[in-house]
């Protein structure tokens, strides 16, 4: 790992990476760097950062220092002094008579060295030029000409969308653009609306180059062969934006229509021939390549939605328990201590029993609910006569009775002798 700090010597300039040389710098901050060109001021854009060693050149060139008030005061003059070399120079330029246009000056930060940027259309003999600026400024004088992208990334200004340049915004490099970009994303031809104000193609042609691509390889081409869903037709335009094509079929040439690229089963792409014996398939199953499309969501259908999913989650939580009414939370204990009612199959074993365990176990399941088939008339009497039957026959003493139970009445004959004789005691 290599520890770096990246520097940037112009406004919108490329960043170039630096050997901190142990110094913690914060970006924002004003550095002193040695350079190929010599000692340089420029401003730290990347603090201390780790990278790896394959990502940077080697060797690094080292930080100096940080720089100092007297080193923004050096900076300052230098500015001076490259306004007043600007002017000098023009005034010889037009005296030499020179087919060239003086951009910028910069001056190296210790001064011995002065860079004048120009542009030309051909090769300029500037030597004796040369000789005249460096008898006035007694330095290094050096000459160089650049293209007139490289002219608007040092001046700067507002391009035909209002915004900054991007060349003196954000790009550190500046990227091929070709006339066939225009073409592939259906742009006009006419070169004040594609060409930006340096005069060449706009640079933003390359942002969206990788999307139409993209949509060029999965659409169809022009010209081509293609079922749809209301026929067959040859495509007459296509929209890579909205990856639509507008068909004019057989049947209704007259009326061309627009279909999604999904909707479509392309036979022969591009231009050509019909292929031979080509047969239509039937209606139906080209209107099975009709894509279904949601309709429209309004912004009331998205309201009433949202409104909608909240009251579900209200719904979905459980309440509280002391906040549940008092019936409630009674019907909730006798639901779970109540027993559950006896089947069918139940019954059936019941009556299999021995006549002593009827007596005893049926009372304790009839008590939670009574059957609702008999009546409370005809429950009373049946338990009634046993008792006066059995003090009577029996001549047991009344001490020796046994508590009344109540008894479930069968609708069928008892059995023994009598019928409404109490069942013999033990």
């Amino acid at each position: 790992m290599t520890e770096i700090i990246g520097v940037r010597f112009k406004s919108g300039g490329k960043q170039y990476y630096f050997d901190p040389n142990g110094t913690t710098v914060t970006p924002g901050q004003g550095v002193i760097i040695e350079t190929s060109r010599g000692i340089e001021y420029g401003e730290c854009v990347q603090g201390n950062t780790m990278v790896e060693d394959e990502s940077v050149v080697q060797p690094l060139r080292p930080l100096v220092r940080i720089a100092t008030d007297k080193d923004l005061e050096t900076v300052r003059r230098n500015k001076e002094k490259e306004e007043r070399a600007f002017h000098i120079c023009q005034e010889k330029i037009l005296e030499h008579g020179l087919d060239m246009k003086l951009v910028d000056v910069e001056y190296n930060f210790d001064g011995n060295k002065i860079l004048f940027f120009f542009t030309s259309e051909g090769r300029v003999d500037f030597r004796a030029l040369v000789k005249d600026l460096a008898g006035i400024f007694h330095t290094r004088i050096e000459l160089r000409q650049i293209g007139v992208r490289d002219e608007a990334k040092m001046l700067g200004g507002l391009g035909i969308c209002g915004r900054p340049f991007c060349c003196c915004g954000f790009l550190d490099e500046f990227q091929p653009v070709s006339i066939k970009m225009a073409k592939t994303q259906n742009l006009s031809l006419n070169p004040t609306k594609i060409s930006g104000t340096c005069g060449r193609l706009m640079c933003c042609l390359k942002y969206e180059q990788d999307a139409y691509e993209d949509a060029v390889k999965r659409m169809p081409k022009n010209d081509s062969f293609v079922e749809t869903p209301d026929g067959v037709g040859n495509i007459t335009s296509v929209n890579l934006l909205r990856e639509t094509v507008k068909v004019k079929l057989d049947d209704q040439p007259e009326n061309p229509r627009n279909y999604h690229h999904t909707e479509l089963r392309v036979i022969r792409n591009g231009k050509g021939k019909r292929p031979e014996g080509y047969v239509a398939p039937p209606a139906e199953e080209l209107a099975s390549l009709r894509r279904v499309t949601a309709p429209a969501e309004t912004e009331e259908d998205r309201l009433s939605a949202a409104l909608a999913s909240l009251a579900g989650l209200d719904a979905a939580t459980p309440a509280a328990p002391e906040q549940a009414p008092e019936g409630e939370r009674r019907r909730r204990r006798r639901s779970r201590g109540k027993k559950p009612q006896a089947s069918e199959a139940p019954a059936q074993e019941v009556k299999s029993r021995p006549r002593q365990e009827k007596q005893e176990d049926l009372p304790r399941q009839e008590r939670p609910a009574r059957p609702p088939r008999q009546p409370k008339p005809q429950e009373s009497a049946p338990h009634a006569a046993p008792s006066q039957n059995a003090g009577g026959e029996g001549g047991e003493p009344a001490a020796e009775k046994k508590p009344r139970r109540r008894y479930r009445r069968y609708r069928g004959k008892p059995k023994g002798e009598g019928g409404g004789q109490a069942p013999k005691s033990e």
